[in-house]
């Protein structure tokens, strides 16, 4: 079920829910304007580490296109593709919000996983995951070889970024950490200091790319968002990971984290 929900006093701003879980919040009047502090975090991800001006841009989960909006407005001129395994919702979306029309923004239809292996290799710049099912990422998306699959589908230091939701002890953040760490060269982890420290379930942002990151940009961009928030990279990031290894297609004889 998909439920349109307005703020009281602003109706230009409206809450997408699905099932009753919220899944996209979008600004009518502004596309700029992003609700989800996962997605102000990606964004600045996005300016520190890819020059300014149009990029290519793949969507792994679509609902309502927020983030794709945002790129749109901030970065004219970009090629975006949106993959949404929802094709009545796709088509809602469409009607309901203001869209960039193809080919600035297509939306195709159909598993995220499946579309990403059929993508023509090295076609772009960045891709974003950010696939929910009943509030859970599905595991067919986070293993090593989907990870490797959109790792191929990314130009020479593309980048990676994946939006989770996860609670303590943050298992499923660190075997995230693992199977980044695994494909790319360079991983780094974004999230509430409250969310790190265990106190509270929530998003977690990570970051990964054969491309170094510019942390000292990173930081500045992240100290100008509403909400103050931690980045773990390096050693430090290894630290949090600890023994966790990647999530495989398929589980060896001798087990390994799902």
């Amino acid at each position: 079920m998909a439920e349109l929900v307005r703020e009281p006093g602003a109706p230009h701003r409206v809450t997408l829910f699905l099932d009753g879980f919220e899944s996209s919040h979008v600004d009518l009047a502004d596309p700029t304007q992003l609700e989800f502090e996962y997605m102000q975090q990606m964004c600045v991800l996005l300016d520190a580490t890819r020059p300014a001006g149009p990029v290519r841009a793949l969507h792994l989960g679509g609902a309502a296109c927020a983030l794709a909006r945002a790129v749109e407005a901030e970065r004219p001129g970009s090629s975006q593709l949106a993959v949404e395994i929802d094709e009545a919702l796709a088509a809602l979306v469409r009607r309901w919000f203001k869209l960039p029309r193809s080919p600035r923004l297509r939306i195709r239809t159909g598993d995220a996983r499946e579309v990403t292996e059929a993508l023509r290799p090295q076609s772009w710049e960045v891709a974003v995951r950010d696939v929910f099912a009943d509030a859970r990422v599905p595991r067919h998306v986070r293993t090593l070889e989907a990870t490797a699959a959109v790792h191929r589908a990314l130009v020479p230091g593309g980048l990676y970024l994946v939006n989770l939701t996860d609670r303590p002890p943050l298992h499923q953040t660190r075997v995230e950490v693992a199977t980044l760490q695994q494909t790319f060269a360079h991983v780094i982890l974004v999230t509430d200091p409250a969310i790190l420290r265990g106190r509270r379930y929530g998003n977690v942002v990570l970051a990964a790319s054969d491309q170094p990151f510019p942390l000292t940009e990173v930081e500045r961009g992240l100290r100008r968002l509403p909400l103050p928030v931690r980045l773990l990279a390096g050693p430090e990031l290894d630290r949090f990971r600890g023994t966790n290894v990647p999530v495989r297609d398929v589980v060896p004889a001798s087990g390994e984290s799902t």
